[in-house]
């Protein structure tokens, strides 16, 4: 009886010890961000000095001190940000990638000029969709180089963008366009349709591709055309872009022919809801912001456009006073702005506000870093998703030297970010769990060949025009 109490009681303690042996095992995972100063941009805005990132597949699976990290988890690789800035991807909520290719054909003109005058007829002699991939490619390099790791875009031959994107690793929120005319793509309303439903079913699902029906605005589009877009989008349970009250003549126009304000009459058509993603918001009153955020709308703002073009100011503090969700973009790099650099739309976002209301205080460096990256995931209905460094979220994350001579000495982290980091400090860009950038060097775009296929477009496009 004796032998079985003490056996009994070895096989308890050994059976406890391996318990524990097994509690102190570290979880294996496939990458660990280790040592850098983690800007998390979660709930509490919370920033671990020497923090470290534990990535599984495609999403975040621990985020806290390096040393906590470390210890529960084994990563199969390391990335060694000591020095370095680790944040969420940006996120640029407005753009049209292929205009890549249009970069500087004609600029300081009027936006309704610069459409009807140059881009209309550019894109009508040169689009087509061996354009756009090209485009799609040039605009992805330059953007994953600048850390952008999430855009929403909207243009012809969308379906072909999808796949550059894809294929570049990067996630997109990719809007079919439907115009009132014909299209480089679509030549009437019902291909439009057709092309955008094949469109949205292929991309149902997918990890990195969120398709979208995109009606260009109010002032190139009829009630009905703008309607089917969003029943096509509600069918499928798709995002929905629109370009809403950007310009002047825009809303005085909108005042005359519908006695209302162009976000009053989206309501009116049974448009406005948490599936749209609103581009410029320029021209909203007290109750088209109250609007606006009662029904969910995501808005962009884009200060690099809405400058260059003269088409105004968006309010940008009191939407975000009224509980609106704004998010930043670029808009598209040509004519409304020539590049895709969101961290210079960081910098202009708070000077523009502080400049027109003549108020330093107007929209802080905090502010505008929330709108490149959390906020921004709320404007594109994506905050669960992407935008802070969260377990549970999507492994979009970048690293930002800290060794170029605007980086030191650096006092306050989102005010150095907003007013004194550049898109070429990006260093490392990861998206997904898979790293795209690393040192600088792109690992997912022949970056070469795109440059001399872009060069060779420009002499094509100024042929086409006469301008040679």
């Amino acid at each position: 009886m004796r032998r079985v109490t003490r056996w009994a009681k070895w096989m308890a303690i050994a059976v406890a010890l391996s318990g524990a042996a097994f509690s102190q095992a570290k979880q294996d995972v496939d990458l660990i961000v280790s040592g850098g100063i983690v800007v998390t941009m979660d709930g509490a805005r919370a920033i671990l000095r020497d923090g470290s990132v534990a990535v599984k597949g495609d999403a975040i699976v621990s985020v806290g001190p390096r040393a906590e990290v470390e210890a529960r988890y084994k990563g199969a690789q390391t990335i060694d940000a000591r020095g370095r800035l680790v944040l969420p991807g940006f996120i640029n909520g407005h753009t049209h990638v292929p205009m890549t290719l249009f970069r500087g054909l004609h600029d300081d003109v009027t936006l309704n000029d610069w459409l009807y005058k140059y881009i209309f007829p550019a894109e009508a002699k040169n689009v087509n969709e061996e354009f756009v991939r090209w485009g799609t490619r040039l605009a992805a390099a330059e953007q994953i180089r600048s850390g952008v790791t999430t855009f929403a875009d909207m243009y012809y031959f969308e379906d072909a963008v999808a796949e550059e994107t894809k294929a570049a690793g990067m996630r997109g929120v990719l809007g079919e366009t439907f115009i009132d005319f014909p299209a480089p793509d679509n030549k009437t309303n019902a291909e439009m349709l057709s092309y955008t439903e094949k469109f949205l079913k292929r991309w149902q699902g997918d990890a990195l591709i969120h398709a979208a029906p995109a009606p260009h605005s109010i002032y190139t589009c009829s009630k009905k055309t703008i309607q089917d877009a969003a029943a096509l989008a509600r069918k499928y349970h798709a995002p929905l872009l629109m370009h809403v009250s950007e310009m002047k003549k825009e809303w005085e126009d909108s005042e005359k022919a519908n006695g209302m304000s162009p976000v009053q009459y989206l309501e009116k058509i049974g448009v406005l809801g948490p599936d749209l993603v609103a581009a410029h918001c320029i021209f909203v009153d007290e109750a088209d912001r109250k609007l606006l955020a009662e029904r969910q709308v995501g808005c962009v703002h884009n200060p690099s456009s809405n400058m260059m073009i003269a088409s105004g100011v968006s309010p940008v503090p009191e939407m975000r006073a009224a509980g609106v969700a704004v998010g930043l973009g670029t808009d598209g790099p040509a004519g409304s702005n020539n590049d895709l650099d969101l961290m210079e739309e960081i910098d202009l976002a708070a000077k523009l506000a502080k400049i027109t209301k003549m108020d330093p205080l107007a929209l802080n460096a905090k502010a505008v870093v929330e709108m490149a990256t959390i906020d921004g995931a709320r404007a594109l209905h994506m905050e669960k998703e992407i935008g802070s460094l969260e377990a549970g979220k999507k492994a979009d994350l970048i690293l930002i030297s800290l060794d170029a001579p605007n980086a030191v000495p650096m006092y306050d982290i989102y005010a150095q970010i907003a007013y004194s980091l550049k898109g070429s400090d990006v260093e490392t860009v990861m998206i997904g769990g898979r790293v795209v950038m690393r040192e600088r060097k792109l690992l997912t775009i022949d970056e070469p060949a795109v440059l001399e296929k872009a060069r060779e477009y420009g002499k094509s496009v100024k042929a086409s025009l006469g301008m040679e």
